[in-house]
């Protein structure tokens, strides 16, 4: 059994949008707009909302069993509700949805449970393309980042070398230790090996990424259910496909039967999903959603909070998603420096505008962000994202990293020569350079603004220099 290989990293990339249940969404606040202006939600004037929102459900793929409860508990609590003096019936009905829908995904928010010695064992189970591989090395990277534990890779798909090939090089991305198998081991043989090796190099969780299948077979299902009781694993994840519609549902039925999860990864979150998968999958096996996979990405993992989700799907945003995301990615000693320098008198010179922009690019997909924020109806976030042009702000950065630090802290040096320079160097325009002092110059006056105590000064002073559209390019 070779050592465990430690392999060299490479930088990660950001989280993709999410438009799982961006039809689904729609829908729903539709159906509760109808009921505006009603004084009392009767059974007369509930009864239609009701069957338009079974309609919904069914549309969006969510297993009928789950429609029926789901539609029965709804009903029995609308009919009949108070209107509180300061609410509508839409916003009663909302709140009703918005519980049930909490209920049927899960209820309470189910973390990882990793009180076993270590080496605590993951064991991924799914079918082939549901992504599992990509999903394990976004877990190890959420335990190393988020949990501050030490991952160990490794692979017991031997009917795939590719697929061992491919988590070999997804552990060098996140930066952790990876197990390769050899020819003619047996999956359990590698994962008793990888556990050895795991406690000689004070690992503290082992994540097996199993093979999959285009369709189940009881050869697969035996093979993880000899690995998840020889290996004991503190946690079973069932990684599905959330495109996979009713194929998925059956799937997570099947391996929810021959395995005791403990949890399910919803993968390709982002993806032309209709949300079905999601609605579905906590009542067909018993087990509850822990984790959301978007895109390739190896930070695109985000925790299943059942809540949290229930209010997206309402249209009524994700603020407390988005404040830990914004605390994971804003880069907090960078953020107190500019706010020093500001606070002492000195200039917001081009390096700290790189800075800022920089900063901008590290939040990732501005859909994703947008997504979570309680935005009016009328507003669409995917329309409001493209609004925020993010080539834009690496041309800039670009052109800033193209000066020279005198030019960077002493923006008036820069003549037409040096312009000229500047913009071969990025490979742009002299427009380009022009128009990024012209910006650097604003919010050089907005940050004055600021850094005197003035906020209110200074969103007036971003305003009129073209408002937070011109700072971003557009």
């Amino acid at each position: 059994m070779p050592a465990i290989r430690d392999l060299g990293t490479m930088p990660a990339t950001t989280t993709t949008g999410f438009n799982m249940f961006d039809g689904l969404s729609s829908r729903l606040r539709d159906i509760a707009g109808g009921l505006r202006g009603r004084g009392r939600l009767t059974e007369d004037n509930i009864k239609g909302a009701v069957r338009d929102v079974r309609m919904a459900l069914l549309e969006a793929d969510v297993a009928l069993p789950v429609v029926k409860k789901l539609i029965a508990r709804v009903r029995e609590r609308a009919v009949g509700a108070e209107v509180a003096r300061s609410l509508q019936p839409g916003q009663v009905f909302i709140r009703i949805l918005s519980q049930e829908l909490t209920r049927t995904l899960g209820g309470d928010t189910v973390e990882l449970e990793f009180r076993a010695e270590p080496p605590a064992v993951m064991l991924l189970a799914g079918l082939q393309g549901a992504g599992k591989t990509t999903t394990a090395a976004k877990l190890a990277l959420w335990l190393k980042q988020r949990g501050k534990k030490r991952p160990l890779l490794v692979s017991l798909d031997t009917r795939r070398p590719a697929a061992m090939l491919q988590l070999q090089q997804l552990a060098e991305r996140v930066d952790v230790p990876f197990v390769p198998f050899t020819e003619g081991q047996t999956p359990l043989d590698i994962a008793q090996a990888a556990l050895t090796e795991a406690r000689k190099n004070m690992i503290d969780v082992v994540i097996l990424d199993t093979a999959g299948r285009t369709r189940l077979e009881d050869d697969l299902l035996d093979e993880l259910r000899q690995l998840q009781a020889e290996t004991n694993p503190a946690e079973t994840l069932f990684v599905v496909d959330s495109m996979a519609g009713q194929d998925a549902v059956n799937a997570a039925q099947a391996f929810g039967d021959a395995l005791s999860l403990t949890g399910v990864v919803l993968t390709k979150t982002d993806g032309d999903a209709r949300g079905g998968v999601a609605l579905s999958v906590r009542e067909v096996t018993g087990a509850p959603v822990k984790f959301l996979g978007t895109g390739e990405d190896v930070e695109g993992l985000e925790v299943f909070h059942p809540e949290r989700m229930a209010n997206r799907i309402l249209g009524m945003g994700d603020v407390l998603s988005l404040v830990e995301e914004v605390e994971q990615k804003v880069d907090r000693d960078q953020a107190e420096k500019l706010a020093g320098k500001l606070r002492s008198g000195k200039g917001f010179d081009l390096t700290d505008m790189r800075d800022q922009l920089s900063q901008m690019l590290n939040m990732g997909d501005m859909k994703s962000l947008l997504e979570k924020m309680p935005l009016p109806g009328n507003v669409d976030a995917d329309q409001l994202a493209q609004g925020i042009d993010t080539k834009m702000l690496r041309r800039q950065v670009a052109i800033i990293n193209s000066m020279t630090p005198a030019e960077r802290r002493f923006p008036k040096k820069i003549n037409g020569s040096r312009k000229k320079r500047i913009a071969a160097g990025a490979g742009l325009q002299i427009q380009d350079v022009n128009r990024l002092l012209k910006q650097h110059l604003q919010m050089q006056k907005a940050m004055k603004k600021m850094g005197k105590g003035g906020m209110a000064k200074m969103m007036r002073g971003m305003g009129g220099a073209g408002g937070l559209g011109g700072l971003l390019g557009r």
